[in-house]
């Protein structure tokens, strides 16, 4: 029963996103999509909003991260990835759907720091906080979303993906 409470309330927090974005809801064609749908839609590597890494898979699912207005991105990291400490200008909330996420808060990505979410966990980015993530053996998979346009700002330039 916890892990469903868990869910319904990320999920509540995903839909309140996109309730505060006030009229932006209405601008943006209605979306309902099923894992396979999800699967088969397009992916990409370091998009607006991500943190760049070679090999995490980017899947855009609602609006678009460069443009004003919500928006919901998909990401697929591979196992054993560090992402360093960053942050976003855009206010944004998450919910773990697979795998095992290691997030946490700070200017350095330090594992004492980490705190492990399993799926349907939950955690928020808020504006300007930097924070970095990592996963184990498993890998994971994170629904992120926010109001656009996004950035990925680096606390040192040297840990930004090169392209």
């Amino acid at each position: 029963m916890s892990r469903l409470v868990a869910i319904s309330a990320g999920a509540a927090t995903l839909l309140a996103t996109f309730a505060l974005a006030g009229g932006a809801w209405a601008a943006e064609p209605l979306a309902r999509l099923t894992p396979s749908e999800i699967d088969g839609l397009a992916k990409g590597g370091a998009t607006a909003g991500t943190s760049g890494v070679s090999g995490i898979r980017t899947t855009v699912l609602y609006g678009d991260p460069i443009k004003a207005g919500p928006y919901t991105i998909a990401l697929q990291v591979p196992p054993n990835t560090r992402i360093a400490a960053h942050g976003h200008r855009d206010d944004r909330t998450a919910v773990v759907v697979a795998g095992v996420w290691r997030f946490g808060y700070g200017r350095k990505a330090e594992e004492a720091l980490v705190k492990i979410l399993p799926p349907g966990s939950f955690y928020s980015e808020p504006a300007g906080v930097e924070h970095f993530a990592m996963t184990g053996p498993e890998g994971a998979s994170v629904y992120i979303s926010g109001f656009g346009p996004t950035s990925t700002d680096y606390v040192e330039a040297a840990d930004a993906p090169k392209p």
